[in-house]
């Protein structure tokens, strides 16, 4: 009975360092949803190169973004391309990440408020993905996630996922509450 105690108590550890090596694995892409930023959704005078009209980075989001930064340059995980919506709120998170040069990819962008685009978003997400070459990080929306990844992500949880012929594979899940 004391074994059985014992391998309860260190499954959640097992299970963080096998989602760490994800990371590692070939084909491996890490997709995170941005840091925090209170509230849902953006006001409705929300204009894309206007950061005062979308909903943000608290500070407590920006501390977020840095120590998942820190944690994977820790672990000497490294990517080639970090790939980002062009939200504010995505793009610092991103830029704080500090993982490398963050580039604008459209088909990241939410659709939270217009679910017409979501199949199209998501079928040029994955083709950009089958397209560009290197490790990549990508910085999104909870929405984009799940249309691609099936599942929800809390803010600033990274997903490792594989592409498959029919999307992606979830591999592994990280997260470093703020």
């Amino acid at each position: 009975m004391k074994w059985f105690t014992l391998i309860l108590l260190l499954l959640p550890g097992l299970a963080q360092a096998n989602d760490w090596d994800a990371l590692r694995l070939p084909g491996a892409i890490a997709i995170m949803r941005h840091a925090l930023a209170p509230g849902t959704g953006d006001p409705a005078q929300f204009a894309l190169r206007d950061c005062s009209t979308q909903r943000n980075l608290d500070a407590r989001g920006r501390a977020q973004a840095a120590a998942i930064g820190e944690a994977l340059r820790k672990r000497g995980i490294a990517f080639d391309k970090v790939l980002s919506s062009q939200w504010c709120r995505t793009l610092e998170t991103a830029e704080l990440l500090d993982l490398g040069p963050v580039i604008e990819a459209p088909s990241l962008n939410s659709f939270f408020g217009d679910y017409s685009t979501r199949d199209r978003q998501t079928a040029e997400t994955l083709e950009l993905l089958r397209e560009t070459e290197g490790r990549l990080m990508l910085v999104t929306h909870q929405v984009n996630i799940s249309a691609i990844a099936g599942r929800s992500t809390r803010s600033g949880e990274v997903l490792v996922i594989r592409l498959t012929g029919r999307g992606a594979e979830v591999l592994g899940s990280i997260l470093i509450d703020p």
